[in-house]
């Protein structure tokens, strides 16, 4: 019955959560535990926790996506415990927790992947595969979007963010066909930005290939979206608000986020503030990338709190 729900519950989302079954592994709650879901997506972690978790236990959901939330809403209804769901970046997770009045916490979770409801938003612009405006904001209170930095950085400065953030050994070259570009025509979609792209690599986009654009196209969200920065703030405030015993768990995709939690971890660890369940990171098995390729890149860490 419980696998039934599940699969009714990401049927409703449109977004199967990741790594589960290692989750559930290592941490269980107390039913009057607090739990964070600092990236609340549509609820799929929130759900598989919350379920732990009775009346006297609390949920607090954060997510910076408006339509996210109000997805999540409905999945997380029928839990027993209290919820709040937040729409605010987790970087700001110090001042919702004292606004929350809450103390200390049982679990924080981070997943920072983001799900295919939110590639197919042309409102998000995330996507290369069809024309969507070139915006990149998940959170659209932001103002600075994806079109801005590619139509109005130097050529230097544009360079430097594809290389930083997308770890793209040819990002001059990139930022050079995109300065020529935008010369002739301001590069407003995201289709347009990946022809661009595709042709300073000399590399058309094949089928069952990773896309050429792949890594600028990440490197401009996590610009546009201060991914990196908001990641290190929250990994930086964890340990005050867990409970001795408590858990931090992070989904990472990517190395750039991998390599923040990890050292973090490991100093956290030197400070004798954690103790680090995860040597290496675990990723998900092949039955579970068969039914969500999603979860093919992802790397979970988990610490406890000393």
């Amino acid at each position: 019955m419980a696998d039934q729900d599940n699969h009714k519950d990401e049927v409703l989302s449109g977004h199967i959560p990741v790594l589960t079954e290692p989750l559930l592994e290592w941490i269980q709650l107390p039913t009057d535990g607090i739990m964070v879901d600092a990236t609340l997506g549509h609820g799929g972690h929130s759900k598989l926790f919350g379920r732990q978790l009775g009346p006297e236990g609390e949920l607090l959901g954060l997510d910076v996506d408006q339509n996210s939330i109000q997805r999540a809403q409905s999945i997380v209804s029928d839990l027993k415990c209290k919820v709040t769901l937040v729409r605010e970046n987790f970087e700001a997770l110090d001042t919702v927790l004292k606004r929350q009045g809450i103390d200390k916490v049982d679990f924080i979770l981070a997943d920072l992947g983001f799900c295919s409801a939110q590639l197919e938003d042309a409102d998000l612009g995330l996507s290369f595969q069809k024309p969507m405006p070139l915006d990149m904001r998940l959170d659209k209170r932001l103002t600075t979007t994806a079109a801005d930095l590619v139509n109005k950085l130097g050529q230097t400065e544009l360079a430097d963010v594809i290389y930083k953030y997308g770890e793209d050994r040819a990002s001059r070259r990139i930022a050079r066909f995109i300065v020529e570009q935008r010369g002739q025509k301001k590069i407003v979609t995201t289709t347009e930005l990946a022809t661009v792209v595709c042709r300073a690599l000399k590399q058309p986009s094949r089928p069952g290939r990773i896309h050429p654009a792949t890594r600028t196209f990440q490197a401009l969200r996590i610009a546009v979206n201060h991914e990196l920065d908001s990641l290190q703030r929250l990994l930086d405030v964890a340990p005050k608000w867990l409970k001795p015993g408590g858990f931090i768990a992070v989904i990472s995709f990517h190395s750039l986020e991998d390599r923040l939690v990890k050292n973090s971890f490991r100093q956290h660890k030197s400070d004798r503030l954690y103790e680090i369940l995860t040597k290496k990171p675990i990723t998900a098995e092949r039955k579970e990338i068969q039914q969500n390729p999603r979860s093919r890149s992802a790397k979970l860490r988990i610490a406890r709190r000393l």
